[in-house]
């Protein structure tokens, strides 16, 4: 039997409230051009009075040193939290360090500690960066790119006419959220010309998100690309410094396709460019002139079911050779191709996944990764040499490691966590030795909780397959007692439920339903993400199915356990997951008495393109998958309690996701009761929404999972 845990119990309250129990860490990390610093933003005070300073650390020997105050920091970003709008660059020469704010720039200068506003105004400004010659600053406002000389402060607009539905050298809604664009334009490395991203948004669906609270009431309308619906049209542009004169590179005569990623070889004179079918299912890799803006295919990656977007290719200063990743072995690895699109040779092999390439260090001719090697719960990094020998684990540390490499490959920064302690953040050596803490992120009163530990097992499936699951015992646990389950789902492409990381107020509330008495349970269901493509592959042309399949497996499993209550199981997850959870629910009444789905996606007809059609395809010919995929269709089995809650300000969940499901829930004549929040454009994410929200959901688990004696 466990010890029994302390007296002090976790509490909704104190989940969501400052101090938090999960620490804060540094948000972003510069390293300087030659890799000998490293800037970073460090926090102090909680709540209103918490505020942020820019600090530098010595790359060799961990020194630091105080770049900008906090108080001159929170003047620079102006009204607002600094931590959220303030962002910092290094010159390539690592003099200066350049600041940016919603509405301005700063110049700093490190060695004499000056600074000096060299941009300011009322519209807002974005993806601020040096040329690599450190003679520019590059920057989007009005949806256009502006370029400043420091040579004599002048400024200038390299594009003209771009507007809220044409966007210049930014990515729009869906490219941001869907291909994960910060910025949309590229200095070529000798500084000459500017590569960018033309994204055409005007025949694009709007979506309407009514502001009933303002006075007088509005609507915001978003630009939305719904499945089957009209895409953005993308276009590429070179843009000659000297001049301004644009070049459009030639991507083909289909305009309904995707531009995911852009990059420039090393010559100045020429771009890579992948263009990706809007199926999804064809990936090419072209390469064009900057001058003349012809192009070639030099590579195509075709898959019968999708292609997942990467890392674009990375060129070798050698002009001859460039670094690809591909799943086409049924796991992510890197492979060597020559500039003709030969293969040279696979570097990279095995029943695992290379995660994301963290730096390749020519002269070292090393190349450094994240991958799941080790494990599909943990993420490290590696080293492997540019002809493929030497494969190295780095990290060693069980649980999950997020690095920002030094370009040289000399040190990292390893923010890393487990699924019992919140992140830390040490400046690392290549050969993983420690120089430095950065941020120990010590938690105030976390150790004072009786937290009951996470446990790793395996679940064989009914077909024979093997899935990974977690469990949480209740705190206190007694083997001859039976208790009831809460099972999270969370079984997306790309993303799992079974991680050996912090969670943040996931893992914290779990573990408070443990001190009440309740087994936590999940299991990464077949088209989960960290286990290779051909993992994901089962929920091809349909969502719903695969998973429940697996997550019925893992409530067999849990019937076979003489501690569980296979009477009193519950189910939760969020957004992919809460679609799940309706799933399991209206599926599978047998087995789940009550569930929660926060933003679930209840019809994926109201989803975006790019996501829907990459797993379902078109809903013009696949009308009956997205119908057999959306809980909305099977809504009238709906025999436990479900409680949903949902944002009406959602940009990406629309609110009208939960509109269909309560009609389809009274055309049945079934109830369920759903928890409104005003606002909260990226889900509900307020503290005060949260703790409200959180303290209905623990009473809804208590009130219908519960037996005499429940903790």
């Amino acid at each position: 039997m466990q010890a029994i845990a302390p007296n002090k119990a976790l509490t909704v309250e104190r989940i969501f409230a400052e101090p938090s129990l999960s620490g804060h860490v540094s948000p972003d990390f510069e390293w300087s051009a030659d890799g000998q610093q490293l800037a970073y933003l460090e926090a102090s005070g909680a709540g209103a009075d918490r505020e942020r300073s820019l600090w530098a650390m010595n790359a060799t020997t961990g020194a630091r040193r105080l770049l900008v105050p906090a108080g001159k920091l929170k003047l620079q970003a102006g009204a607002g939290n600094p931590e959220t709008q303030l962002t910092f660059r290094w010159a390539p020469d690592g003099g200066r360090l350049l600041l940016g704010a919603s509405t301005s720039l700063t110049l700093l200068d490190l060695k004499s500690g000056l600074s000096r506003n060299v941009i300011t105004g009322t519209d807002a400004i974005s993806g601020a960066q040096f040329s690599p010659d450190g003679h520019w600053v590059s920057f989007v406002r009005g949806h256009n790119l502006w370029l400043m000389n420091l040579a004599n402060g002048s400024v200038t607009a390299l594009t003209k006419g771009g507007n809220e539905q044409l966007h210049t050298g930014e990515p729009d809604w869906l490219y941001s959220h869907e291909f994960g664009l910060k910025t949309a334009y590229w200095w070529a490395p000798d500084s000459s010309a500017i590569a960018y991203l033309e994204i055409d948004d005007r025949a694009v669906s709007k979506y309407p998100i009514p502001e009933l609270l303002k006075r007088p009431a509005g609507v915001l309308w978003q630009q939305y690309p719904e499945a089957g619906g009209a895409n953005p049209v993308v276009r590429v542009f070179v843009a000659k410094i000297a001049g301004h004169e644009l070049s459009r590179m030639d991507t083909g005569g289909d305009s309904d396709v995707y531009v995911p990623r852009v990059r420039w070889m090393p010559d100045s004179k020429h771009l890579a460019i992948e263009r990706m079918s809007r199926a999804q299912t064809k990936l090419d890799l072209l390469i064009a002139s900057a001058a003349t803006g012809r192009s070639r295919t030099i590579l195509t990656e075709s898959d019968p079911y999708w292609i997942n977007v990467n890392e674009g290719p990375y060129f070798f200063r050698d002009g001859h050779r460039f670094l690809w990743s591909s799943e086409r072995s049924g796991y992510r690895h890197l492979y060597l191709y020559d500039i003709e699109g030969r293969e040279i040779r696979q570097l990279t092999r095995g029943h695992w996944e290379v995660c994301q390439i963290a730096v390749i260090d020519e002269s070292g001719q090393s190349i450094y990764f994240t991958a799941t090697e080790k494990s599909p719960a943990e993420r490290h990094l590696y080293r492997i040499g540019i002809d493929g020998s030497g494969l190295k684990r780095i990290t060693h540390a069980a649980g999950w490691h997020s690095v920002k490499i030094s370009p040289r490959g000399q040190a990292f920064v390893d923010t890393y966590s487990n699924a019992m302690a919140p992140p830390r953040q040490d400046l690392m050596r290549a050969d993983g030795s420690t120089i430095a803490a950065i941020n120990s992120n010590e938690t105030t009163g976390l150790s004072s909780y009786g937290r009951s530990p996470v446990e790793f097992l395996t679940i064989t499936t009914h077909d024979d397959a093997t899935l990974d699951a977690m469990m949480i015992k209740p705190v206190g646990f007694n083997p001859g007692r039976k208790y009831p389950v809460i099972v999270f789902m969370n079984g997306a492409p790309r993303q799992q439920a079974v991680r050996n990381a912090w969670d943040g107020w996931i893992s914290l509330w779990h573990e408070m339903m443990a001190e009440k008495g309740f087994l936590i349970f999940a299991v990464d269901n077949r088209g989960s993400g960290g286990h290779g493509h051909l993992f994901e592959e089962p929920v091809h042309y349909r969502f719903g199915a695969q998973e429940i399949s697996d997550q019925r497996d893992g409530v067999a499993y849990l019937r076979g356990l003489p501690y569980v209550d296979a009477s009193r199981i519950g189910v939760w997850g969020m957004n992919y997951g809460g679609q799940l959870a309706l799933h399991a629910m209206f599926k599978d009444p047998q087995d789940f008495k009550a569930g929660f789905a926060q933003s679930p996606i209840s019809n994926w007809l109201l989803y975006r393109s790019a996501y829907a059609e990459r797993y379902l395809g078109p809903p013009k010919t696949n009308s009956e998958e997205y119908q057999e995929s959306s809980p909305v269709t099977t809504a009238m089995q709906l025999q436990g309690k479900l409680l949903v809650a949902t944002s009406t300000g959602d940009e990406d969940i629309h609110f009208a996701n939960t509109l269909a499901l309560q009609s389809a829930l009274t055309d049945a004549g079934r109830y369920a009761e759903i928890v409104t929040f005003p606002g909260q454009p990226e889900g509900i994410t307020d503290p005060a929404a949260l703790t409200l929200l959180f303290r209905r959901v623990t009473e809804f688990f208590v009130e219908n999972l519960k037996e005499t004696g429940l903790n």
